[in-house]
């Protein structure tokens, strides 16, 4: 059995993680023209964060996977 009880994508995000996830965020919801404070923000909220946490930590890149340009 394994020690781990938990994969690496189910660790709690670091502060420094948190700001990228924020900044890309902030960037998509403008560009996009979408509402910080929406169900559509919070959609793409949500799918920065799982691409982050399958791996994808470059802010360009989570931009154009998240549906920006």
């Amino acid at each position: 059995m394994s020690d781990k009880l938990f994969s690496t994508r189910d660790e709690p995000l670091a502060s420094e993680d948190l700001d990228v996830c924020r900044c890309v965020h902030e960037a998509l919801c403008s560009e996009l023209k979408i509402e910080r404070l929406g169900k559509d923000a919070d959609r793409l909220g949500a799918l920065i964060i799982e691409l982050y946490r399958q791996g994808v930590h470059d802010e360009s890149q989570l931009r154009l996977l998240a549906g920006g340009r």
